[in-house]
């Protein structure tokens, strides 16, 4: 069978046939992630005044939400966007309202 793919699964003794271009050797998969977007820099240094208006530090903030210092400092530089049970934990660590947290984030 060329250009086909065939993996039989040991539970159920089906055959799943996938296209080889999907398993191909020579397929790369991107070794860096999308430069930071806009939305994701202006929830950053929301995080950070908000947090500064509240005098914490990262790892305050980090040990209040229950993620690492890293990640804060990550969020803040505008390199990741928080799952929403995240985002929940950080609005609850700054006391802080929706609004205040996507202030300048509006759709474009």
């Amino acid at each position: 069978m060329c250009g086909t793919k065939t993996i039989k699964t040991q539970c159920t003794r089906q055959y799943l046939v996938f296209s080889w271009p999907f398993f191909a050797d020579d397929y790369v998969v991107p070794s860096q992630k999308p430069k930071s977007c806009v939305h994701r820099a202006k929830l950053g240094r929301n995080i950070v005044a908000l947090r500064e208006r509240r005098k914490l530090t990262q790892e305050q903030l980090a040990e209040k939400t229950g993620v690492s210092a890293r990640y804060i400092q990550s969020l803040e530089a505008g390199e990741y966007f928080p799952s929403l049970p995240k985002l929940v934990k950080l609005k609850f660590a700054l006391r802080s309202g929706w609004a205040e947290i996507f202030d300048g984030c509006e759709k474009s």
